[in-house]
């Protein structure tokens, strides 16, 4: 019997391609039956009055806000205080590149939390002046994975997440520090 390439390997291969191959011909297609009594909408959870509306978009700005002030505190700001983004230190450039990532993605939910805002009155008075800051921190992380000026990049993230996490505690909206975790990145 000849040696090729052991079974185990080919298995999942093979069922892989068969499951790319056969999934898509399987798919429903978007017309419907005949008598159209076979096309249902699809329900999505979506806010009808503007209470509702506002209830959304408080919890969608803390739930991001939170996200934001986590990753920064966790990846940013901590790692600063250790001292890990001094040169020399011991596997700095992980650490810059984490944080680097960390502002990235800081960056993205603080975008969002000051969108949200904007469904709120309170909070969306409350956040105008913070939104200049949020577009500002645009090309921070790339700072931060390069190790440029780490001191006032760090200090800037920092602030700028307090000055979110006061304008939401001011409208009544509560913002902690939540650490992602890799199911809050999709």
């Amino acid at each position: 019997m000849p040696t090729g390439i052991p079974l185990r390997r080919v298995l999942p291969a093979l069922a892989l391609a068969v499951a790319l191959l056969v999934l898509p011909a399987c798919g429903g297609s978007s017309s419907s039956s005949s008598d159209g009594a076979g096309a249902r909408p699809i329900a999505t959870a979506s806010p009808t009055t503007s209470a509702q509306k506002q209830k959304l978009a408080k919890t969608r700005f803390v739930a991001n806000a939170s996200l934001a002030a986590g990753a920064t505190y966790q990846w940013i700001v901590k790692p600063y205080r250790a001292g890990k983004f001094k040169k020399g230190a011991h596997r700095r450039t992980f650490a810059l590149v984490k944080a680097g990532l960390a502002g990235t993605f800081a960056y993205n939910r603080l975008k969002a939390a000051s969108e949200n805002a904007k469904g709120d009155p309170t909070l969306a008075k409350l956040m105008a002046p913070v939104t200049a800051g949020i577009a500002s921190l645009k090309d921070l992380p790339s700072k931060l994975r390069k190790g440029d000026d780490t001191g006032a990049t760090v200090g800037t993230f920092d602030s700028l997440v307090n000055q979110v996490k006061k304008a939401g505690g001011e409208a009544g909206a509560d913002v902690t520090n939540k650490v992602p975790a890799l199911s809050d990145l999709s």
